[in-house]
């Protein structure tokens, strides 16, 4: 009986410093589109459990990935951020870092919206006049199937249907999902309605992303940091200014901005949820299983945050701006998050 008491009390004794070693509040990082989602349900966790709200970072998704995939140690965030899927480098780098077991969590989706300040007039943009307006090279306007610096000072010139504004556009900097996404959506979506530069993909497809993914450096696109909200700011400030965000922001400050049309397609939670709207895209987080059962709290958040009291049909996100996946996929997410059911890429 003494002998067993022992053993308990060892067992204890070594709990308690294998917890004092480590953290007893949940770590995350990544992006700023994911933040407000994943800050509302750490405050509803918090308050409803018995674990600790967990800390949040807003560092961007390419940033969040950095962090997150540079080990194991308890001092590496537990869980990342991410408004796109995780790329094959970013999981090679996890790999290689020991960060060997990541649970990949698809939440719902969101719009990147094209916005500008409500005292001004609301655009309708194609994919094609953002590419022209905002791409580093463009097709000579002479119609040959040459690539020339970008010329194009307003929007007039772009599109003789646009205004005569100066173009000066705000996003986020390459760290940035949100960036990313808006690039391969919106940019890559424009410069794809060139048959030839199209058709560049198979011949050459390095330089095809050369010319579709970068965006000009000479002052027509600000690169504004992470923060959305100083974003809106300088819109409210700069009413022929145009913001590059995610849909939530919109959803937030419509009193403040409106969001482009699109293609014909309005930025609204309908034609995100439906397709239509065609600068959408998923928001996940991933875990870090290895850190499950060291830092208390983890699966519990995990099942919170893909409960359908938070991302189902009528869940509380849905009124921060997130759209909902269909009633399977969030049974199937529900299933590999609660299993803990490792990514395979």
């Amino acid at each position: 009986m003494k002998k067993l008491i022992l053993t308990a009390a060892m067992t204890m004794a070594v709990a308690g410093t294998a917890q004092a070693a480590g953290r007893d509040t949940i770590s995350i990082v990544g992006s700023s589109t994911v933040y407000p989602f994943a800050t509302v349900v750490a405050e509803q966790f918090g308050k409803s459990t018995r674990f600790k709200t967990p800390k949040i970072e807003s560092t961007g998704s390419g940033g969040g990935m950095k962090l997150f995939c540079a080990g194991i140690s308890i001092d590496s965030p537990d869980i990342t951020n991410s408004s796109r899927r995780i790329k094959k480098s970013e999981f090679d780098a996890c790999q290689q870092n020991g960060v060997k077991e990541i649970v990949e969590v698809l939440i719902g989706y969101d719009g990147i919206v094209i916005a500008n300040a409500k005292t001004a007039k609301r655009l309708s943009l194609t994919r094609k006049d953002v590419f022209l307006a905002l791409a580093k090279a463009v097709p000579a306007a002479d119609g040959s199937e040459k690539l020339v610096p970008n010329p194009y000072k307003t929007w007039k010139d772009v599109n003789s249907a646009l205004p005569d504004y100066r173009i000066e556009v705000l996003g986020p900097p390459p760290t940035s999902g949100t960036r990313d996404a808006f690039v391969e959506l919106a940019l890559e979506g424009g410069c794809k309605k060139f048959d030839w530069i199209k058709a560049m993909k198979k011949s050459d497809k390095d330089k095809y992303k050369a010319v579709c993914h970068s965006i000009r450096e000479d002052g027509a696109y600000i690169e504004a940091g992470e923060n959305d909200n100083l974003i809106v700011q300088k819109l409210e400030a700069n009413p022929k200014a145009l913001g590059v965000f995610g849909f939530s922001f919109l959803d937030q400050n419509s009193d403040k901005v409106q969001g482009s049309i699109v293609d014909g397609a309005e930025p609204e939670f309908e034609s995100i949820a439906s397709g239509e709207y065609p600068i959408s895209r998923p928001l996940y987080f991933y875990v870090k299983k290895a850190h499950v059962g060291q830092v208390p709290g983890i699966a519990e958040f995990v099942k919170a945050f893909t409960s359908e009291k938070a991302i189902g049909d009528d869940g509380y996100l849905l009124d921060k701006g997130l759209i909902p996946l269909d009633e399977a996929k969030r049974k199937e997410v529900r299933k590999t998050a609660n299993n803990m059911k490792p990514l395979s890429l």
